[in-house]
């Protein structure tokens, strides 16, 4: 079977790193006038992060770089369009930091891999997840830097699913599907699977939809959605689960709608980053003792979950600023660990090696009650394909994913508003629209 990018290329760019060693190097400035780097970044699900992140990191880091460092904290639902505001402006920030890999936007960024390279002489080679989420195969480049990602595990309140003779939670879709049921019947409270057009619905339709074996496209790249069954059998199984033991608000809530509602006990179970639980953990105690994790629900792909966020942090081609810019990536590595602890365990560090006690912590958390109750967090790797699996990232992949298409192509079936097969077939017309149009774009790239 055909690759999507030859493995010789990942070999060659870890063992260039670890023979030739950094790419640039960082002179010490000589003070005088100070220069400015200007940072956008996502807003964290943990405001605790945000707040270290700019008063107890960034700003340290400047004055000691003789650098003004300005962040801008964006909210998710603004990313992608202030991004797309700069790009076409062609001015902004130095750095953009998004939540999920910035494929749409290559044209605009700096070849990212001298980072990864400087990087690689302290923590090892680009990890997996790094190099899926962010390489661009055609030039060989890549277009960001990701240093963190965010799990997603199932969330269930233990004492509402102990109602269906399941205290330890569904394990399947099935199982979800029969237990819901119950659940929902007996004290009228629905599970809570977000399918709406932001972030949360999003992660959790396409989830849904590569558990079932649904893929966009193909470990080749070539258009997938209504190549089989998989896609119509996702859909269907959706609306099925829907309409025994869901609700239609899981198609109409806003940002973190699940999240609220989860935190209100409306639902019984969801998905989401461990911010949830960490909420939780604030504001009642008893509530979060009630709340348990546990990995994704297996389906016939087998247990599998995009990640709630992948930390890609973009230099732009435009920056004026550049050159802090990348020191400043290559620098934040460092405090991995750090970023770990302030995000409460949000962020997993993509290279092992900046956090090799993880699983350790995850068995001993200090807010969890039980103080076990993450280490079901610990094979969270295993579990966690890159955004644009069963393939590396591509920037058709991720316009579908800002478009919001696969959370709006369940929520036509599940409302009854089309059939699984009719979905399936206007998912692919769209999904072919995009590829063109990249083709388009990339040939007139190429050309220039």
């Amino acid at each position: 079977m055909k690759r999507p990018f030859p493995r010789r290329d990942f070999i060659k760019l870890a063992a260039s790193a670890a023979a030739v060693g950094p790419f640039f190097n960082f002179s010490h400035r000589v003070l005088g006038n100070p220069k400015t780097l200007k940072i956008a970044k996502w807003a964290h699900f943990l405001p605790e992060y945000d707040a270290w992140f700019e008063t107890e990191w960034a700003k340290p880091w400047g004055e000691k770089n003789n650098t003004n460092v300005i962040v801008d904290n964006i909210p998710i639902e603004r990313i992608h369009s202030d991004a797309a505001a700069e790009v076409a402006a062609g001015k902004g920030h130095d750095l953009f930091m998004f939540p999920w890999p910035p494929a749409e936007f290559h044209l605009h960024a700096i070849d990212h891999t001298e980072i990864y390279q400087n990087v690689s002489m302290n923590y090892g080679s680009i990890p997996q997840i790094s190099y899926k989420s962010t390489f661009f195969p055609k030039t060989k480049t890549h277009f960001a830097f990701a240093d963190f990602w965010i799990p997603a595990p199932v969330h269930y309140y233990q004492d509402f699913w102990a109602q269906a003779a399941m205290p330890l939670g569904p394990m399947t879709y099935g199982s979800l599907h029969s237990g819901g049921q119950r659940v929902r019947d007996k004290i009228g409270v629905p599970c809570g699977l977000s399918f709406s057009p932001n972030l949360d619905g999003n992660i959790s339709a396409n989830t849904f939809l590569y558990a079932f074996r649904g893929q966009i496209f193909d470990v080749e790249g070539n258009i997938a959605i209504n190549k089989n069954v998989y896609t119509a059998h996702a859909l269907d199984f959706a609306k099925m689960l829907v309409q025994d033991a869901g609700s239609p608000d899981e198609f109409t809530w806003g940002p973190a709608g699940n999240v609220q509602a989860m935190l209100a006990r409306k639902t019984t179970l969801t998905t989401s980053g461990i911010s949830l639980l960490r909420e939780a953990e604030k504001q009642n105690p008893d509530l979060a003792k009630r709340m348990q994790l546990d990995p994704p629900l297996l389906g016939p792909y087998g247990v599998t979950g995009f990640p709630q966020a992948t930390n890609c942090s973009t230099v732009w081609k435009f920056a004026e600023n550049p050159d802090d810019a990348k020191k400043f990536l290559v620098d934040l590595i460092d405090s991995s660990r750090t970023g770990y602890d302030k995000s409460l365990g949000c962020n997993f560090p993509a290279y092992p090696k900046a956090l090799p006690n993880i699983v350790l912590r995850l068995d001993k958390d200090a807010h969890g009650d039980p103080p076990h109750k993450y280490y079901a967090l610990k094979d969270a790797l295993h579990w966690t394909p890159n955004l644009g699996a069963p393939g590396i990232v591509q920037p058709a992949w991720m316009e579908v994913f800002n478009s919001f298409l696969i959370p709006k192509m369940f929520a036509s079936v599940a409302q009854g508003n089309m059939s699984p097969h009719d979905a399936a077939a206007e998912a692919q017309k769209e999904v072919t629209a995009i590829v063109d149009k990249w083709n388009q774009i990339e040939g007139s790239a190429a050309k220039s």
